[in-house]
């Protein structure tokens, strides 16, 4: 499935609607959103379109791969859009204000440790690993101010 954008998207399901909304919503404004996020955006654009439908589809997109569902200190869940021409990051994130900034300056380090890592885990438990997330937590400099 190819999205209005001109992206390539794969899913095994219905595309519908909602779920075009929902992705242009990402594909707009990007970030880190929440889905009462999607939703304020969603609405905008397609007012019929409830609080429920957009959980039950960002549920959907996220088994399918197009999204990334995060679980950050506030509580409450996040999502990014999946995209090939994203380089893999991490995350930093503000304890006081709640910001959530990507970095990518150390992957190739960061990745060739977590895989060295992930290969002595598996081993040790017999637990074969599929992906990592890594998160920092902290204040950001203009909390700090």
């Amino acid at each position: 499935m190819r999205n209005r954008h001109g992206r390539k998207f794969k899913c095994a399901g219905r595309w519908t609607a909602a779920r075009q909304a929902i992705l242009d919503v990402f594909l707009n404004r990007g970030g880190h959103l929440t889905a009462d996020d999607v939703f304020m955006e969603v609405k905008k654009r397609a007012p019929g379109v409830g609080l429920a439908t957009v959980y039950r589809n960002l549920d959907f997109l996220s088994r399918e791969g197009l999204v990334s569902r995060f679980q950050f200190s506030d509580g409450r869940a996040h999502y990014e859009l999946n995209d090939d021409e994203r380089e893999h990051h991490h995350h930093l994130i503000c304890k006081s204000c709640g910001n959530v900034s990507d970095y990518s300056e150390f992957i190739h380090r960061e990745l060739k440790l977590m895989k060295d890592l992930e290969k002595e885990l598996s081993k040790k438990h017999d637990f074969n690993i599929d992906s990592h997330e890594l998160h920092f937590y902290g204040v950001c400099g203009d909390c700090r101010e």
